[in-house]
């Protein structure tokens, strides 16, 4: 299975679709793993990934993460975080923490 890579820079992609398309696969991994979302979750998981795409073509920085703060994750939610991560050609893999918080809540669900 190839690897799907986003360069929003390089390919001049547009973020409102990258957006959709990035949720899409999101939603495919979490229907995988059985993990729903509710209503909320759903609204607060597009807001982040649309904040990372967008960073991903501005190129605009995350403020400095402690991955200490996020010791109490499991690893399923960073390793979902960090493949959500590997889409992009140009994101550090810190932005991968926060995202890992969604996932986190909606597996408690």
């Amino acid at each position: 299975m190839t690897q799907i890579k986003f360069r929003m820079i390089e390919d001049n992609l547009k973020p409102e679709l990258v957006t959709k398309q990035t949720i899409e696969i999101i939603n495919n991994w979490l229907s995988e793993k059985q993990i729903t979302q509710n209503d909320v979750q759903k609204a607060m998981l597009f807001s982040h990934v649309k904040a990372m795409v967008e960073r991903s073509k501005t190129l605009e920085k995350l403020p400095e993460v402690d991955p200490t703060l996020f010791a109490e994750l499991s690893e399923e939610s960073l390793e979902l975080a960090r493949r959500t991560v590997k889409l992009f050609d140009n994101l550090p893999m810190e932005e991968a923490y926060l995202l890992a918080v969604h996932y986190e809540v909606a597996k408690a669900n």
